[in-house]
Formats: C-alpha cells, sequence, structure tokens
C-alpha cells in the first residue's frame, strides 16, 4: 500500500456560475489556490473511483469481431443552436471533484528505483513564440470571457503576426477528439458520447450519439468509415476500452479487450491510419506507473497487459491486432508526418516527471513502466529505454497532434501541433514543434483547456476547447 500514501485525494465541488461562464480549467496541484472557482477533475491525471469489485487483474486481451449495430446516427438538417458549456452537456462531467496530487517526499525512506539513463538527452520545455495573456474577470468568470463572448474570446486567443484567430463554432459539451471527414465537415466527439459535424460557417449538426467517453476519431482514407475508440467498462480495475466503425449510420464494434482505464482518458484513444492503409491506436497504461491498485499486493508491480501503454496496429476490419511500440504511459494522440513516421504525445506519472513527446519506434520501448521514483520499478538490464524526442513542464499534459501537411502557413509543412491541456504553468497553448521536432515555439495561447488540434481542407489550423465547447480556426493573411 505504499504507493497510496504518496496520493492525497482532495475533492471540490465547483462552484456553478452564470449562463456563458467558461469551466476553469483543470489543474493537478498540491499547492493553496487564490482561485476564486474551483477547478475540475482533470480527467487525464485523476484517479477513477468506480473500482471494480475483484481484485485480480483482468485476463489477457484478444482482437474480437463484435457485430454489435445498435446505434443510428442522426443527422439532422437544422443546425444545433450555438449554446454555451455551462447549460450543454459539459457540465455533467465538468462540475465534478478536483484530485490533488503531491508529488512524493524524497526521503520518505522508500526503496530507491533505478532508472534506465535515456541514450540522448530530451530538449528542454520550450518558454518562446507567443506569450500566454494574463487571466482577466468578465461578468461570467474571474479568468475568461463569456463562452459566447466572440469578439472577447478571438480577442484573448495569442498567435503570431500575420496569423489571425476565428472563434469558429460552438459544441454542445466537451470536446474530446476531432477530425476532418470526406465531405469535408468537421466531426467533433465530446466526452458524453456524440460526435458532432460542423460545416465550413460553423453550423453544428448531431451525426451519431450512444458512445461512452470517444477519445479518438479518424476517418479509413478513401472512405466514409469513421473509426471510434470509446469505453465498454469506465472502471480503473477490469475496465474495456474498444473501436468501433460508424456505417452507413450505424455503429458497429470491431476491437473489443483494450486495456482501460486507470483514469478517465487513459484507454484506447487516439487513431490514425498510416500509409500502410492499417489502422494505429494509442492506449494508456492501468496504473500510474505499472502498480497493482487495490487489494493485498497493492502498490506491487503488476503484470503488464499485453495491450497497455502501447500503439497498436490493427487491420480495416479489426480481425488482427498487434503490438507497433511500447511503454507508453498515456498516448492520448498520434499522428504520421510528412516522412512516414510516427509520433504520440504522452502524459507522465502523477510524481511530477516532465511530459513527453515521442518518436515512435517500431518495436521500441519508451519507457513506461519504470520511472524514476522511490515507488517505482527497475527496468530489466536488458530493456533499452528509448528516450522522448522533445519534454514539456510537468503535468502539462499533452493531448492532440497534427502533422501540418499544407503550403497556406509558409514555412510550416511538416510541422507538428500539439495542444498542451491543463492550467499548470507553461500549458493552456498550442505548442509548434519544428521538422523532426529540432525545435519547439508557443505558436496560440489563452486558451481554457485546449484539448485536440487538427488541419482543415482550408489549410487552416482547428483548436478544440474542452472546458468551453469552442471550436477557433487560426489562419494565415500574410
Amino acid at each position: 500500500m505504499r504507493f497510496f500514501r504518496f496520493f492525497l485525494i482532495v475533492f471540490v465541488l465547483m462552484m456553478v456560475a452564470c449562463s456563458g461562464t467558461a469551466v476553469s480549467t483543470p489543474t493537478l496541484t498540491s499547492e493553496p489556490t487564490t482561485v476564486a472557482v474551483a477547478q475540475p477533475t482533470n480527467p487525464l491525471t485523476a484517479q477513477l473511483t468506480d473500482t471494480a469489485v475483484s481484485a485480480t487483474e483482468p485476463p489477457p486481451a484478444t482482437a474480437t469481431t463484435k457485430p454489435t449495430s445498435t446505434n443510428t446516427a442522426v443527422p439532422t438538417d437544422t443546425p444545433i443552436p450555438q449554446t454555451d458549456t455551462e447549460t450543454s452537456e459539459a457540465t455533467e462531467t465538468a462540475v465534478s471533484a478536483n484530485t490533488a496530487t503531491p508529488a512524493p517526499a524524497a526521503d520518505d525512506g522508500g526503496e530507491e528505483a533505478t532508472a534506465v539513463p535515456p541514450t540522448t538527452a530530451a530538449p528542454p520545455p520550450s518558454t518562446t513564440g507567443v506569450e500566454q495573456p494574463p487571466y482577466e474577470a468578465s461578468a461570467c468568470s474571474d479568468k475568461y470571457p463569456c463562452n459566447d463572448d466572440r469578439a472577447a474570446w478571438e480577442a484573448r486567443i495569442r498567435v503570431p503576426a500575420g496569423f489571425t484567430d476565428t472563434y469558429f463554432a460552438q459544441v454542445p459539451g466537451a470536446p474530446t477528439s476531432m477530425t476532418f471527414g470526406p465531405d469535408g465537415m468537421l466531426y467533433v466527439a465530446i466526452q458524453t458520447g456524440t460526435i458532432y459535424r460542423l460545416d465550413s460557417a460553423g453550423n453544428v449538426f448531431a451525426y451519431v450519439s450512444g458512445f461512452n467517453f470517444p477519445t479518438g476519431i479518424a476517418f479509413r482514407p478513401g472512405t466514409s468509415d469513421l473509426y471510434v475508440s470509446d469505453r465498454i467498462n469506465n472502471a480503473a480495475v477490469g475496465g474495456e476500452s474498444r473501436i468501433s466503425i460508424v456505417q452507413g449510420g450505424a455503429i458497429r464494434q470491431i476491437i473489443g479487450g483494450l486495456p482501460c482505464c486507470y483514469a478517465s482518458m487513459h484507454a484506447a484513444n487516439g487513431i490514425a491510419f498510416g500509409a500502410d492503409g492499417w489502422g494505429y491506436v494509442g492506449v494508456g497504461g492501468r496504473a500510474d506507473h505499472g502498480e497493482i491498485l487495490v487489494g493485498d499486493n497493492a502498490g506491487q508491480m503488476n503484470e503488464l497487459h499485453p495491450y497497455e501503454a502501447s500503439i497498436l496496429r490493427f487491420s480495416p476490419d479489426g480481425s488482427v491486432v498487434e503490438n507497433y511500440a511500447r511503454g507508453f504511459r498515456n498516448p492520448y494522440d498520434i499522428a504520421w508526418d510528412g516522412n512516414g513516421q510516427l509520433w504520440a504525445t504522452d502524459n507522465e506519472p502523477d510524481f511530477g516527471p516532465v511530459e513527453e513527446l515521442h518518436r515512435v519506434i517500431p518495436g521500441g520501448q519508451h519507457g513506461y513502466p519504470w520511472f524514476d521514483c522511490d515507488v517505482c520499478f527497475p527496468a530489466p538490464p536488458d530493456v533499452q529505454v528509448i528516450p522522448p524526442a522533445w519534454t514539456f513542464t510537468p503535468h502539462a499534459s499533452p493531448t492532440g497532434i497534427t502533422s501540418y501537411l499544407s503550403n497556406l502557413f509558409p514555412g510550416y509543412y511538416n510541422s507538428l501541433f500539439l495542444t498542451l491541456w491543463s492550467a499548470f504553468p507553461g500549458a493552456q497553448k498550442v505548442v509548434r514543434m519544428a521538422p523532426n521536432a529540432t525545435s519547439a515555439t508557443n505558436f496560440a495561447t489563452g486558451f481554457a483547456s485546449p484539448i485536440d488540434v487538427t488541419v482543415g481542407p482550408d489549410g487552416s489550423l482547428y483548436v478544440a476547447d474542452w472546458a468551453t465547447g469552442i471550436i477557433f480556426k487560426i489562419s494565415y493573411i500574410g
């Protein structure tokens, strides 16, 4: 039980603000706060409380083909009215308890863990580029503009000279993932299970509902098949996630038995299709650093599930699932660059090491469950851990990532854009990584909780803000 000595769970109910208030950005800090509005749970790092009754671990997952077509897509002819997040489905998840996770004391007396030294040192966190604007009170919030105040939000977001930001739309809920479809429309999944599609004018239409916390959506190239990752059993112990396809208005599960759900966004997450025509999905670990969570052996090293903490490769019909790379604590999103290189964002353990961006190496071991802390586990001597390509400030929560393969932004081709989701200093922004992750700069700042980013057919960058439901569009104007 030593693991649990280091984690203090503090539950604070978020105060309900007036209509139109931006949901306060999540934090994970043990320091006293002076913010008047309590912070909601950080879905990326807060441990779930609905653990399974049995303390035994689930059996190894097997790729399963389960045609379970029960849900129907519901396209509408009338756009959904633009509503604020306070009165939308996001309220159901945003008004929740905050989990504070203090770092363990260095002199606690625990066993010394041996860290595997990286072959090369990771670059330091970036602090250059567009500055983060200060918080400013409005009639709705002590930090942000009202959610429906388009002009105020456009004034708050900072972008480089030559670029402009636009309040493109607002979805009725907390977005988790988005992608453009073959019809040129933007598809946005929200936390409570609905996927919306947005036209070029920002009008919002319901597309399909019935998912359980979807966190990855992607169209298979050359088709109208939408692949979605969500959960079957949303429990910290014994949880299960899956991948389904939306085809012809129906949801059909193709892969089940995937690991889930140490925290509410640690499951099968971001999906991307490779040049080989196969799908790839990032799957989080079942614990903070590979430990058993409950029972008499809690805190001891657990046997790894064959698919946890991995990037998986799967055939389009889901009949074949295999490991592509291992060692990612929570790879929230993945993206291919113009050179055919796969990249993954990764959220690191709760004790506070730097967050990571990985150049995914096929067959490689990228770290999990071996970390440097007094309750962590040493790596076997024959394991070579691949260091990250870049690191970010602790608890910054890197989430969405996309490769820029358009020519609209001069000099930006093959850059990576990624979102830093949390409210910790050094986050709440979009970061631009130069090709091959040779440098990082702050590209867009001022968000509440930016969770995903994608490139549109027009070459503009689209950013989804989890806390407000706002979709921002960043364009180049010269």
